[in-house]
């Protein structure tokens, strides 16, 4: 995001803070010892049946890059990302996107 995005509000920039309010609502404050965190990317229309069987939950190996995914999450889920010290992360191919997640809850 840049400056200009406070004033002129592009499409893709309205996206991400939907999507932080979003993760804020359904998510609850704890302390975690670690998660372990999939992102499933929708395969695209235009791909085959058969090469979407194929595909399905392989890894996913082109952009945007898997930290750049996790900065959105960390950012929507915490207000100082520094707090999170322990995670495992991977990008899939999948029939329909969606965020994983898998938390290891400190007692």
């Amino acid at each position: 995001m840049t400056q200009r995005d406070k004033w002129a509000k592009r499409p893709v920039v309205l996206k991400y803070h939907a999507f932080k309010d979003e993760c804020r609502l359904k998510m609850v404050d704890v302390t975690l010892d670690g998660a372990r965190v999939i992102f499933h990317v929708p395969m695209p229309r235009s791909w085959s049946k058969k090469k979407k069987v194929e595909m399905n939950t392989r890894p996913h190996r082109s952009r945007p890059d898997l930290d750049n995914y996790f900065k959105a999450l960390g950012d929507a889920l915490y207000s100082e990302d520094s707090h999170i010290a322990d995670v495992c992360m991977s990008k899939r191919w999948s029939y329909e996107g969606g965020i994983e997640i898998e938390y290891k809850i400190s007692t």
